[in-house]
């Protein structure tokens, strides 16, 4: 459940959800591929009805306080262009990184790529994200205490590579509007 609320609310804890079933799964109570599947299907899902609505209703965003701010027209072209030349291996590799995760979908929606580049990175990231979790976790799951150890370790590590990009398009949008 968490997994599919990350995408609308980043900052979500799905990871530790995830990982306490598969912790549990690592000491016999549940199944790790029943783990995995629910925690990947709820994200994939999510993810795609995100997409869906950004793409269907991301002008919505350009007309308000956003779109003078924030999301002017030449920072949409500006992101569409990204989408257009790194728009595949880009979604892959920012669904592995922590919050940053939950950002990819809307904006491929507002940048309107194409269904297929968009959701097939993102659901095979979403699988190599989960299940590398899942099955790590569930090694680890006679031993709680490394558990978090561990998971602490790598969501850290990535939320600090997620808060360098965040920083670098921060900067480069109050770049573009002093322009």
């Amino acid at each position: 459940m968490l997994a599919a609320v990350e995408n609308i609310f980043p900052p979500v804890p799905a990871d530790v959800a995830v990982s306490l079933g598969a912790f549990l799964s690592g000491r016999g109570v549940l199944n790790a591929w029943l783990v995995f599947l629910l925690a990947w299907a709820a994200n994939v899902g999510s993810g795609a009805a995100v997409y869906a609505l950004a793409r269907r209703h991301g002008d919505v965003v350009s007309r308000g306080f956003l779109g003078r701010h924030i999301f002017t027209p030449n920072t949409v072209a500006h992101i569409e262009e990204r989408y257009r030349r790194h728009g595949v291996y880009g979604i892959f590799l920012s669904r592995l990184l922590p919050v940053w995760r939950g950002m990819v979908m809307p904006f491929a929606g507002i940048a309107r790529v194409s269904a297929g580049r968009a959701l097939i990175p993102m659901a095979l990231a979403s699988a190599v994200y989960y299940g590398a979790l899942t099955w790590l976790v569930s090694q680890l799951g006679t031993n709680l205490e490394d558990v978090l150890r561990v998971v602490k370790r790598v969501n850290t590590a990535l939320a600090i590579v997620a808060g360098f990009f965040i920083l670098v398009i921060a900067v480069w949008i109050v770049r573009r509007r002093h322009r």
